[in-house]
């Protein structure tokens, strides 16, 4: 009898979430179309969450911090984030984890491309470090949040950082000019 109980109750934990129809709570995010892995349809309004960068300009190996945060209280159980170019449809970059609720993801075979929830904690915040590429344009960070299994947002934008390219910026990202004055 014990053992009749003992499967009962693993059959249960196992399929019974499958057959009734209950997502998996381990979801992740499609690497190219920001997707979570299960069927629900994304939010329309307006995104309770920013994402927030700490240079308007970047040059190659310049670092920047990436702050994707919650507005009002609303948390966040889980995320993917990336950096495109304007129009652009892959991950460009790499991410340094920072932050012990993210973690790094493979996308397109390059490593920390993207970053990630490390767990299904609820997030009110969440930091990471990108490091800029060489050769690239015009770029915004991108990311889909998941507040819960039936409420996430895809494309939430930053704001548009420009490549310098001029020797204006350190690898820290501050200004380097020089200011000379002719009297």
């Amino acid at each position: 009898m014990r053992r009749h109980s003992c499967f009962v109750f693993l059959f249960c934990g196992i399929f019974l979430p499958g057959i009734l129809g209950f997502p998996q709570t381990n979801t992740s995010i499609d690497c190219d179309s920001l997707l979570p892995n299960y069927e629900a349809e994304p939010q329309t309004s307006a995104p309770p969450y920013i994402i927030a960068v700490s240079f308007d300009n970047f040059e190659p190996e310049n670092e920047v911090e990436v702050t994707l945060e919650a507005l009002g209280g609303a948390g966040f159980k889980g995320f993917n984030l990336q950096a495109r170019e304007i129009d652009g449809d892959v991950p460009v970059g790499t991410f340094k984890i920072t932050d012990p609720n993210t973690k790094g993801l493979e996308c397109h075979n390059m490593t920390n491309s993207a970053v990630s929830n490390a767990n299904s904690d609820v997030k009110q915040k969440v930091t990471t470090t990108w490091i800029a590429p060489h050769n690239v344009r015009e770029l915004q960070f991108i990311a889909t949040v998941v507040q819960n299994l039936e409420n996430f947002w895809v494309g939430i934008q930053s704001k548009t950082l420009t490549p310098t390219h001029s020797g204006s910026v350190n690898a820290t990202g501050k200004s380097k000019r020089k200011v000379c004055f002719r009297v």
